[in-house]
């Protein structure tokens, strides 16, 4: 119980902010406006000079020589300099001027809750108009696909209903454009995106990364990542081959642990099951906590086979410091040579 609890994004019925359209849009437009000042102050200045992606690392193109250093990559030695100065050098590379990007964004019903400061939905798509600002300039391009649920049938109260079945969800693809003009009109097509009951496959969001085959860029998935590994891992290492693959995932904190508020109504926004938890119980919750802390162990095992870089944005810290930080650490772990 304590397994299924943790696996399934459950949302409290009662206290649980619901989204009125007029509001959605109001607050999604609001938030836009604020995003890119915000995000500008903060953010600016760490990817300045050469880049080959949202992850500070080499290039492809031959540049200077420079003297061999502890942790360089030794597949970089100049050899026909290291033998005329008899000194080791290897080989700097140049950065690609022109970068394309692209997000896959899940928004599937198990988005469109939270406990904390915001909802998991807004952290998504503050997270993609972070990226966004970060990677469109200097002609970058940037483009989206879009996954939101199945639409099912809603359960009938008290009876117990089969579950939901997993399809491919409705997926969007937005192409890529280079412009500030262009990536503002994409991230208001993200934000307009309406969740839809049922559950989405996460794997098929990011297999449309993989199609058509794009030159080497970035690629960045945003989602909470409650679905199992077995449908996401294998589209994941397969995107890797081509492009850095960052992972983002939003997690809220009632689905790390529950409270003690006594008996708890609570229900999947995915399938419509509605279930009650007596979080008095220490035991429950002790195992609720257990599952959980072993599903997101799972997730960044999962990630880290991929050769993914791993983002973790939680719904009750700042999501924009967070950004900062690991922005900061990928450079700082570039700069030492050493591997993420």
């Amino acid at each position: 119980m304590a397994r299924a609890a943790a696996v399934t994004s459950t949302t409290p019925p009662a206290g649980h902010r619901q989204r009125a359209p007029d509001a959605t849009d109001n607050r999604s437009g609001a938030v836009l406006s604020r995003l890119q000042l915000l995000v500008t102050r903060k953010l600016d200045g760490l990817l300045q000079g050469d880049y080959a992606g949202l992850l500070p690392g080499p290039g492809s193109e031959a540049g200077e020589s420079r003297e061999y250093r502890p942790g360089d990559d030794v597949r970089r030695m100049d050899w026909p300099v290291t033998a005329r100065t008899t000194t080791p050098h290897v080989r700097r590379t140049v950065a690609d001027r022109e970068l394309e990007t692209w997000l896959a964004v899940d928004l599937s019903a198990s988005l469109d809750f939270g406990t904390g400061r915001w909802l998991k939905r807004d952290v998504v798509i503050a997270a993609a108009a972070a990226i966004t600002h970060l990677t469109v300039r200097g002609g970058n391009r940037i483009g989206a696909v879009v996954g939101s649920g199945d639409e099912v049938p809603a359960p009938r109260r008290g009876r117990r209903s089969a579950p939901a079945p997993v399809g491919p969800g409705r997926l969007v693809r937005m192409p890529a454009r280079s412009g500030r003009k262009e990536a503002q009109g994409m991230l208001r097509a993200i934000a307009a995106t309406e969740s839809r009951p049922g559950r989405s496959d996460l794997g098929a969001l990011v297999d449309m990364l993989n199609r058509p085959p794009r030159r080497r860029g970035v690629a960045v998935v945003i989602s909470d990542f409650l679905a199992p590994p077995t449908q996401w891992a294998r589209p994941l290492r397969k995107l890797r081959v081509r492009h850095d693959v960052l992972a983002i995932e939003v997690v809220d904190p009632r689905e790390l642990e529950l409270p003690d508020v006594g008996v708890l109504p609570v229900v999947d926004p995915e399938t419509g099951q509605l279930h009650e938890v007596q979080t008095a119980d220490p035991s429950l919750r002790h195992r609720y906590a257990a599952a959980a802390a072993a599903q997101r162990a799972e997730i960044s095992a999962a990630m880290r086979a991929a050769g993914a870089a791993h983002l973790r944005l939680r719904t009750d810290r700042d999501w924009l410091l967070d950004m900062v930080r690991f922005v900061a650490a990928q450079r700082h772990a570039r700069t030492r040579g050493t591997t993420r």
